[in-house]
């Protein structure tokens, strides 16, 4: 999803900075560390928008997690957002937006992830916290249903193709996402002045109808 942001962005005449743990970004940063995001945005300095779509962390089953390793996704997931937020905020200007990721779990929480679900919730409160004590800066949050992106890597293809014709004759709109829809989702929120505090679902109505088996 970052990587279709960021394509997408360039496109339009954006000049962006990438960051990440990975290889082939710009920078490297670690979002649960907060020298690192700090060292970050001292380095870029002044920035118009932000996207952060960062998810480190293991989650799993309550009953089958020590209370370091549930707390590793609120730690990777939420403070990572809000390590970000408050080291860009001073870098941005009024007309500026910061944008943060979590998904359709939040409303549709899957079993054995209950730490993923309340980490989505606390960031789309902090989305609206934020867009209050920021503003006019905008804060905004996507909320991404089933996309075909990286995390579905570690399936084999025959089953990833599965889950696209699975989620496809689930869905009302009757594909499965692509990563170029959170981007076109992301450079909506980043131009258009008039929002702020807004989740933006982009999951096709996988809200409105049963689960995947």
């Amino acid at each position: 999803m970052g990587r279709a942001t960021i394509e997408l962005a360039k496109a339009q005449g954006f000049d962006v900075a990438s960051a990440g743990r990975r290889a082939g970004s710009d920078f490297h940063v670690d979002v649960t560390d907060a020298a690192s995001v700090r060292a970050l945005f001292e380095h870029v300095g002044e920035l118009d928008h932000l996207l952060v779509t960062a998810s480190p962390g293991t989650p799993g089953p309550l009953l089958e997690q020590e209370p370091e390793q549930a707390r590793t996704f609120l730690d990777g997931k939420f403070f990572g957002a809000w390590l970000c937020a408050c080291y860009a905020a001073p870098r941005m200007p009024a007309g500026g937006s910061i944008t943060f990721i979590t998904g359709v779990a939040v409303v549709r929480p899957p079993r054995g992830a209950a730490m993923v679900t309340a980490a989505f919730a606390a960031v789309e409160g902090l989305t609206r916290a934020l867009a209050l004590e920021l503003g006019p800066l905008r804060v905004n949050t996507i909320r991404p249903g089933y996309t075909d992106s990286e995390m579905w890597g570690g399936l084999s293809d025959a089953e990833r193709k599965d889950l696209r014709r699975r989620v496809a004759a689930a869905m009302p709109v009757g594909r499965m996402g692509q990563p170029e829809d959170i981007a076109h989702a992301a450079l909506f929120l980043m131009t258009n002045p008039q929002v702020t505090g807004a989740v933006l679902e982009v999951s096709g109505g996988e809200s409105l109808v049963e689960a995947l088996s």
